[in-house]
């Protein structure tokens, strides 16, 4: 069992940066490969970005490529979503997940599925 928190959510303007958290507790945290997703009032779950386990290679919506940037730090069972230029479209509850999966492609990597373990969400509010 991996137990994820999820930290660094608010309420911030347009053009702001944030910086999200994800702390994980339980198995080996290098085990997994992590995922960032986020889900808009009355929304689907939608896929922001993914990091394999060793953290050499990220996958990106196309929504957010070029503005956000995961990594991971196994050292502190930690992962991490940069967001900068945030835009209100961008105003979500975002979730991370952890898998075992190991994903070759995007759709793979974007897929609820692919994912073993998710955490409660953290609120981010763009206004504009």
């Amino acid at each position: 069992q991996v137990q994820l928190v999820e930290s660094g959510g608010g309420l911030v303007q347009d053009g702001d940066s944030l910086r999200l958290s994800c702390a994980a507790s339980g198995r080996t945290f290098s085990n997994y490969a992590m995922a960032w997703f986020r889900q808009a009032p009355g929304k689907e779950r939608n896929f922001v970005a993914r990091i394999n386990r060793s953290g050499g290679s990220t996958t990106y919506a196309d929504s957010v490529k070029g503005r956000f940037t995961i990594s991971r730090d196994n050292a502190k069972n930690t992962a991490y979503l940069q967001m900068n230029s945030l835009k209100p479209e961008d105003t979500a509850v975002y979730y991370c997940a952890a898998g075992f999966s190991s994903c070759s492609g995007y759709g793979c990597a974007s897929s609820l599925n692919s994912y073993n373990y998710w955490g409660q969400g953290t609120q981010v509010t763009v206004s504009s």
